[in-house]
């Protein structure tokens, strides 16, 4: 597992550049489901500390941490279709209700044009916007089944893991069954994507909060940076809602590729130093983590260097 220690005095930052460097030089050049090819490697580990506000967010290009922020209210409301991002014009769900539009229809819609259809007609993005059950249904309504006396099942109430987190958390610190688990097996078939990100373990010590994701695939050059905000977000909003200081973000990542098409962005972003160290402040403490807003939310000393611009991989 890549976990190479890093010096007290080196720039947060330094860790994700240091595991991009190595997955590209090291990784295994293999092919994969889409069809562009990858350099791969199996198992790495990241550490941030998210003491005094620090947060994992990427400077040495620009991340839309507005976009990751609104992904990840979007997921806690349970919402699984993309109209309500793109009424945000947050774009990163498109490609894929968008490619599955195509196959299924055969009409060569251009993108922005179907992004447009969903925005301006509801009942054409209720039957092409939906994406399946991914993330947000899972981690408020997990589905549950009753066995009956007759031998068949039905539907139970589904679970909501993030409010049982919360309570778990306020009630029984220590235990270690904090988890939110995103990985349904029985419903894999019916996601547009299944989660990358499947798996977040929350630990109380010392009265603060601390997170492990581990997140099975990770494109590093464009999912990474979202993938580490959001997470650490997810962190800081739990400990305000639980009465505990922010602790320790721990990301594991199994299969960590870079895709071949992005040699532009990762050549210069690996020549590129990070500055500055970001900040979050959450402004206001709501009643519920459902009830967060974007306004909520403000970080402090971000002054990335440009972004850098690389196709998604569908």
């Amino acid at each position: 597992m890549a976990n190479a220690p890093i010096p007290a005095d080196t720039h947060p930052e330094q860790q994700y550049l240091s595991l991009m460097q190595q997955v590209w030089d090291e990784g295994s050049e293999r092919s994969d489901r889409t069809g562009i090819g990858t350099r791969s490697i199996c198992g790495a580990m990241l550490r941030y500390d998210l003491a005094s506000g620090a947060m994992p967010l990427i400077t040495t290009k620009r991340v839309y941490w507005k976009t990751a922020t609104r992904e990840l209210l979007w997921f806690l409301t349970g919402e699984t279709n993309i109209r309500p991002l793109v009424l945000q014009g947050v774009k990163i769900w498109n490609e894929w209700p968008h490619a599955r539009y195509v196959k299924e229809t055969g009409d060569e819609i251009a993108l922005d044009e179907f992004v447009t259809r969903i925005a301006e007609d509801e009942d054409f993005a209720k039957r092409w916007g939906d994406l399946g059950p991914v993330y947000g249904k899972q981690w408020t309504n997990w589905p549950t089944y009753r066995y009956r006396k007759d031998g068949l099942y039905e539907k139970g109430e589904g679970i909501n893991q993030v409010a049982e987190v919360v309570e778990s958390l306020r009630t029984n610190p220590g235990s270690r069954r904090h988890i939110i688990e995103g990985w349904n097996v029985a419903e894999l078939d019916r996601m547009a994507l299944p989660p990358c990100h499947k798996t977040y373990q929350f630990h109380v010590a010392a009265g603060r909060l601390n997170c492990l994701l581990y997140q099975r695939s990770c494109d590093v050059a464009l999912g990474l940076p979202f993938n580490l905000w959001s997470a650490a977000l997810l962190t800081r909003m739990m400990a305000q809602q639980t009465g505990l200081e922010p602790g320790e973000l721990v990301w594991m990542g199994g299969d960590v590729h870079l895709y071949l098409n992005h040699r532009h962005l990762i050549e210069e972003q690996l020549s590129r130093e990070p500055r500055g160290r970001p900040s979050l402040e959450i402004i206001r403490t709501r009643a519920s983590i459902f009830e967060y807003e974007i306004g909520d939310f403000a970080v402090r000393d971000y002054d990335p260097l440009p972004p850098i611009k690389a196709p998604v991989a569908v």
